[in-house]
């Protein structure tokens, strides 16, 4: 089941609307067959692996990180494919919550005398696909807020000036981050600030790149930015309010931005609407990065699940920018709260990983 995990953990980031899943198969004391939810989703983990383990699979037990399908879509359930294929024994790491499934697909197996065991590794297969759980089970994507500041927690100087405040190392495992996420989301005061690419520039994953997820309440992404100008290339998406100026609009889809309109509240877009449009649209795993007013927006509506904190081992003090701009904490009780579940060195910083309480 570990090595399935790590095969599913390759699918992360490219295979939304659906999970990442990982099979292996096993014959006689043997891995016969490995697979992992191709890009776009499909074919699945357990058709990749069966395809490997052909006429090697008889008889053999699959290891899967996800309840296997059993409902007609594209493809034919996999809980079938599994039967037809002579599989013995099936150990799945978790239940899959969607309704199409929702233990559909184990109770399909085990009335066709194949032997299941579930629960294998369960709380390691939840973390790695909390990002479909949320969409399913919350109706929004799972929400990463990645932040790179000193170590009092400014991410600029009160000039503006933030490249780069963390080493190298860290940028990279930043860019690992977009990799694995869906969608990458970016205030337009940060756009307005440093134009930003927003792709994954990892040699080997360019193609690994996000939707690039802009929060524009008032439509001021310049249209000679960098997402703009490469809008045709990599998928660029601008929430902002409804009402937006038509005239504008039309520009923007003209250069390839697909603007979506939604409802506002006192404090600009509603972001509870926005995250369940995104999830709509597929998104799983959506990865935050500034800048403060939106991290503060959304830490203000408990939308925040994860944060990934990188800190370089500087002081700037008050008058830098803080990461998150006020957002109405008169008492203590009112602070979102996190546990910290990694702390770790990167280079000559260090990372801190946090999950919500």
């Amino acid at each position: 089941m570990r090595a399935a995990l790590a095969l599913a953990k390759r699918g992360l980031g490219n295979v939304w609307p659906n999970p990442a899943v990982g099979c292996v198969i096993v014959s006689d004391g043997r891995v016969v067959g490995r697979g992992w939810t191709q890009p776009g989703g499909r074919p699945h983990a357990e058709t990749e692996s069966l395809a490997m383990a052909g006429d090697a699979a008889k008889g053999g037990t699959a290891y899967v990180t996800l309840e296997p399908c059993s409902h007609h879509g594209k493809t034919p359930p996999c809980a079938e494919a599994l039967m037809a294929a002579g599989i013995r024994r099936v150990v799945v790491a978790i239940e899959d919550p969607d309704p199409r499934v929702a233990g559909r697909g184990i109770a399909l197996l085990r009335a066709a005398g194949l032997s299941v065991v579930t629960g294998v590794m369960a709380a390691e297969a939840t973390e790695l696909n909390a990002g479909f759980l949320s969409k399913i089970t919350r109706g929004r994507p799972l929400v990463t807020v990645k932040l790179a500041t000193s170590l009092d927690g400014r991410i600029a100087t009160h000039s503006g000036e933030s490249r780069w405040i963390t080493g190298e190392a860290a940028r990279q495992a930043g860019h690992l981050l977009r990799a694995e996420s869906d969608a990458i989301m970016v205030g337009s005061g940060t756009v307005l600030a440093d134009d930003p690419e927003l792709t994954c520039r990892l040699p080997g994953l360019a193609e690994r790149s996000p939707v690039r997820i802009v929060v524009d309440g008032r439509l001021r992404l310049p249209l000679t930015s960098k997402l703009v100008s490469s809008a045709n290339d990599v998928a660029t998406w601008v929430l902002t309010l409804e009402g937006a100026d038509e005239t504008r609009r039309e520009v923007y889809e003209d250069a390839g931005v697909d603007v979506v309109e939604l409802p506002g509240n006192d404090h600009g877009i509603d972001m509870v609407e926005a995250l369940g449009v995104l999830a709509e649209s597929g998104i799983t795993r959506v990865l935050v990065e500034g800048g403060a007013h939106l991290t503060a927006t959304l830490l203000r509506h408990d939308l925040v699940d994860r944060l990934v904190w990188f800190r370089a081992a500087r002081v700037m003090g008050g008058d830098g920018l803080p990461a998150a701009v006020a957002f109405g904490v008169d008492h203590l009780s009112q602070m979102p709260g996190f546990e910290c579940v990694d702390v770790r060195p990167i280079g000559v910083d260090i990372v801190e990983n946090y999950r919500k309480i």
